[in-house]
């Protein structure tokens, strides 16, 4: 590290942080008077509003926006240097192109790293304060939907099916509890009402039939009422608005093997975010580099045609994005690659503009 990649390094540090900080005000005043009716009716202070709420809701608007306010923050001051001729008289004193971006890339990957150990645990962290606040006190109460017919798998070997259920009482009924052996059931148990019981943490039966199949032996047995133990909570059930934001990466791991294991459908917005969490960091470094090249060349438009250009370049990829997680949410586009389809293509943009840009 030579003077010249310090004094790079500190403008891109500075600029960035100084520009997340007006962003970070600015979001949380808007915040705040779109929700302050909200506040004030539930008589909440200050104090506890921030630690409650706006303790979360900072690193999850920092953490959206960092790639692009990284991406203008290097477009911001690598054009002050332009305009000035620092670039030039950096250039001409026999340094390369190639030895000019050093900095740039050691910032990307710092920036990066942060970002990506932040989506992976301490932004869900937070996203779990923000949304239990915004339900308690912002968001009006939903009644969640009653399910029909509702199967999944809870181990290996069991399946569970409820002919109705009403997830706001925790009760149904036409319950049913399979083991299957291979090809053939070995056990199968039915109930005509089922509830959770909170206290002992089961399911009580009403009404229910257990049958036991080996071979051609079958063994029923009726039974009034019951209680059973099973690896299924009502919460489990509930369909919750961008729960995948909420967890940590191993959770959110923990939770796709077993909504796997229990045939569930629908996983496809779980896998975009565990696969976003990545691709956001790895799009700090291309992003950088972009902003670097493209603003790196003094134009007559100074500043301003270089903000512009970056803007437009910024809308792009959000564009992408969003369009790429709706074909994996809606249309069956595999979520690895929904999540990595901008990087694939602003990675070859910033080849080349590299290639073509005056050395």
């Amino acid at each position: 590290m030579k003077k010249i990649d310090w004094y790079i390094l500190r403008k891109f540090i500075g600029t960035f942080i100084y520009s997340l900080l007006i962003l970070l005000v600015i979001s949380v005043v808007i915040d705040i008077t779109e929700k302050i009716d909200d506040f004030m009716n539930h008589n909440l202070s200050f104090g506890f509003v921030f630690m409650n709420y706006y303790i979360g809701f900072i690193p999850h608007i920092a953490a959206l926006l960092f790639p692009l306010f990284i991406f203008i923050s290097v477009i911001f001051f690598t054009s002050k240097m332009a305009y000035r001729t620092e670039i030039v008289a950096i250039l001409s004193s026999g340094v390369s192109f190639r030895r000019f971006l050093r900095p740039y890339w050691i910032g990307a990957f710092l920036f990066g790293g942060i970002l990506w150990l932040a989506n992976q645990w301490v932004v869900p962290n937070a996203n779990r304060i923000r949304t239990a606040f915004e339900n308690k006190y912002v968001s009006t109460p939903e009644l969640q939907k009653e399910m029909k017919n509702k199967t999944m798998r809870v181990d290996s070997s069991t399946y569970i099916s409820f002919g109705y259920y009403e997830p706001n009482f925790k009760n149904g009924s036409d319950f049913a509890m399979k083991r299957i052996n291979g090809l053939k059931m070995i056990y199968n148990l039915q109930a005509d009402r089922v509830s959770w019981d909170s206290t002992t943490q089961k399911w009580k039966l009403e009404s229910a039939s257990e049958r036991t199949i080996n071979g051609l032996r079958e063994t029923l047995r009726l039974i009034p009422d019951t209680s059973i133990k099973i690896s299924l909570h009502p919460s489990e059930m509930l369909e919750e608005r961008n729960k995948q934001e909420a967890m940590t990466t191993p959770e959110l791991n923990r939770y796709l093997k077993r909504e796997e294991l229990r045939g569930a459908e629908g996983l496809n917005v779980y896998y975009v975010e565990k696969h976003r969490r990545t691709s956001a960091a790895v799009a700090v470094v291309i992003l950088v580099m972009i902003g670097a090249i493209i603003s790196s060349r003094k134009v007559r438009g100074g500043s301003g045609l270089h903000l512009a250009l970056g803007i437009v370049i910024s809308a792009t990829y959000i564009l992408l994005l969003q369009f790429s997680t709706v074909f994996a949410t809606k249309a069956n586009l595999d979520p690895l690659l929904a999540a990595w389809i901008p990087n694939f293509l602003f990675a070859g943009l910033a080849f080349w503009l590299y290639m073509r840009a005056p050395k």
